[in-house]
């Protein structure tokens, strides 16, 4: 069986899917298609705690499809602007877990990682998918990839 490593920029997932579909991303579903036939090393799911009761309940639908749940505080700076980026914790959790698995899922439209599946794909063989919303994907990223799976309807919500 494949050894499958799941990692999802819940902001960069949640952000891209609104903008481009109006719809929010079904975690359930794209749980299903990412782990069919597949063994789970490891799955987490990058996320800003703002602390409210609804992403809290959010937080827990994801960890009881599968995901281990890390957090970061939402920082608002004194200019307005604000601070929540999973960047440096994705790539390195990224590494660590992308050799312990044969496949590495990705999902993000961000072109930052590019990096990191060029290093999974290079150095450890890993074959690495990426899911991200077509339009707001930087081509980078889903041309480094081995495979690029544009969301679509069925991972989406009703």
């Amino acid at each position: 069986m494949t050894d499958v490593t799941i990692l999802v920029d819940v902001q960069n997932i949640y952000y891209t899917t609104r903008q481009t579909f109006g719809r929010p991303f079904d975690y359930n579903a794209f749980w299903r298609q990412a782990t069919e036939g597949r063994n789970v090393v490891k799955a987490i799911a990058y996320a800003i705690d703002r602390g409210d009761e609804k992403q809290r309940q959010f937080q827990n639908i994801l960890r009881a499809i599968g995901f281990e749940v890390k957090l970061k505080p939402f920082i608002q700076r004194a200019d307005g602007s604000a601070k929540g980026d999973w960047d440096v914790g994705i790539a390195l959790d990224g590494i660590e877990y992308g050799q312990q698995a044969d496949i590495v899922v990705l999902a993000s439209g961000d072109g930052d990682f590019d990096l990191l599946v060029k290093k999974l794909r290079d150095k450890h063989q890993t074959q690495v998918e990426v899911y991200g919303a077509e339009p707001l994907t930087a081509q980078s990223l889903a041309q480094a990839a081995n495979r690029f799976i544009p969301i679509d309807d069925s991972l989406l919500l009703k």
